[in-house]
């Protein structure tokens, strides 16, 4: 998932429309184009429900490390990444620098620019979002890939079976872990020592676990490692 550099609306008062695209990595499927006004947190995280509510939840998405995807410094997960983790869903961020990590999604926006966007202007989201139905249904549907062996990418998509659950599911580990709560500063207590989680987590259950490693231990939330713990370390 990514936006495709924003642009202005011919109208200066609407503003400029930032397209938030999502691309099935299999089979080439836009899943989600999407007109949003801005790059926020909340923006997106409405938009991705609207998709997991259409297509149900994948087994992993992958963005670049920019906001609202990634963090800088000392955040750790953002709170996007915490909500799709909830869900069950694995993430995944490109490499800093490397845009490439995401060809296919880099391949999509030229697509998108050079059959859509350099060809049309648009003086509202309304008129951008049924512009980019109108495209996408014809991308999907119509528009055979070479990549896909002249096929298109409906031909090749198949909607996950896991469903987009109406409430968040509650955060469970296994017996044997110690489980903490994360506070306010991002931080948890263990064997008398405090240790930076991020701050993206504050509020969240994490569960430590031993490792093979005397004195080391893994710090995870749900299914993801977040980091280690040495104890022979200094605080």
């Amino acid at each position: 998932m990514d936006f495709k550099g924003h642009f202005a609306l011919t109208d200066a008062r609407a503003g400029r429309c930032h397209p938030l695209t999502i691309l099935d990595d299999h089979s080439r499927y836009n899943l989600c184009l999407s007109a949003c006004g801005n790059e926020q947190r909340s923006t997106v995280q409405t938009a991705l429900q609207a998709t997991f509510e259409r297509y149900g939840l994948p087994e992993r998405m992958t963005a670049d490390n920019g906001a609202p995807w990634g963090t800088s410094g000392r955040a750790g997960l953002s709170q996007l990444a915490v909500w799709l983790i909830r869900l069950g869903i694995r993430v995944g961020h490109s490499r800093p620098h490397h845009p490439q990590t995401q060809g296919k999604d880099e391949r999509f926006h030229r697509t998108l620019k050079l059959e859509l966007l350099q060809r049309n202007g648009f003086e509202s989201l309304d008129a951008c979002q049924f512009a980019f139905d109108r495209w996408r249904e014809r991308y999907n549907t119509v528009r055979p890939h070479e990549a896909l062996q002249q096929q298109t990418p409906i031909s090749r998509y198949r909607a996950s079976g896991r469903a987009f659950p109406s409430v968040l599911p509650p955060i469970e580990y296994p017996s044997g872990d110690t489980v903490r709560k994360v506070s306010d500063k991002g931080e948890i207590s263990f064997q008398n020592r405090r240790y930076f989680i991020g701050e993206g987590l504050r509020t969240q259950l994490v569960a430590i676990k031993p490792t093979t490693i005397d004195d080391v231990y893994e710090v995870f939330f749900c299914h993801k490692e977040i980091r280690r713990i040495n104890l022979r370390d200094s605080p």
